[in-house]
């Protein structure tokens, strides 16, 4: 808790704002991190892979930067690389989606961490998400897979150039993944009204603190292997320049 609120000063002096008695919003942490909610996201989400912006949303390709460099047994040595990349604490404040930011981003939120909405969010009278214990797997140069990566996109962006530009150079790699210790979901609502959220049990210890008609208070541990929420994305042009 200490810890928490030593980052949560450290974030509203950045950011030139006051945060009393509550959690930091999830905008604010994405700001201040530069980091953005993935379109979607499953236990095979990787890093470096490619994703493309309208202006308004991030779309995967469904490629991976790797597929384009590596191939056969190499390539398999990659992957596996890179999806042991270590977890780290990512050294920012537990925070929280309130239902306003959830409307915002609509159903796509509550799906990334494997909760089921039904109903519209809407009629609840409060309803919050709030993200505990964030961890973050990034790429870099001094590390590997990041070294061997660097070095064949250098020489792809050169001996592919067609490819690249088609690609890559003006779409968006994943750099860093962000991961949740524990979600606490909040709940609250008029007797009656149709909304009710359900979620996934596998490698979820579920806490269920209130469970009533008009409130619903669950907190939901994340064990195995986890599914990333959130990545900071780098354009393709910029990907090797650390």
């Amino acid at each position: 808790m200490e810890n928490n609120q030593r980052l949560t000063e450290l974030l509203a002096l950045d950011l030139g704002i006051t945060i009393n008695n509550r959690r930091p919003y999830a905008k604010e942490v994405f700001k201040w991190q530069d980091m953005d909610l993935l379109p979607h996201s499953s236990t095979d989400t990787m890093l470096c892979e490619i994703y493309e912006w309208n202006g308004r949303n991030w779309r995967t390709t469904n490629n991976n930067l790797i597929g384009y460099l590596f191939s056969g047994d190499q390539l398999n040595t990659i992957k596996n690389q890179l999806n042991n990349v270590p977890k780290q604490p990512a050294l920012i404040p537990d925070f929280e989606f309130t239902k306003d930011s959830m409307i915002e981003y609509g159903l796509s939120l509550p799906s990334l961490f494997n909760i089921g909405l039904n109903g519209n969010i809407k009629a609840a009278k409060n309803f919050s998400v709030r993200v505990n214990g964030v961890t973050k797997s990034r790429i870099t140069n001094i590390d590997s897979p990041g070294i061997e990566i660097l070095r064949s996109y250098s020489e792809f962006t050169q001996s592919k150039s067609k490819t690249y530009r088609k690609n890559i150079k003006f779409n968006y790699l994943s750099t860093s993944l962000f991961f949740a210790e524990s979600v606490e979901i909040y709940l609250e609502k008029e007797s009656g009204v149709g909304l009710d959220v359900s979620f996934q049990t596998q490698n979820v210890e579920v806490e269920a603190k209130v469970d009533t008609d008009t409130k619903k208070n669950f907190i939901l541990k994340y064990t195995g292997n986890q599914a990333p929420f959130a990545a900071k994305f780098t354009k393709g042009k910029e990907f090797d320049i650390f």
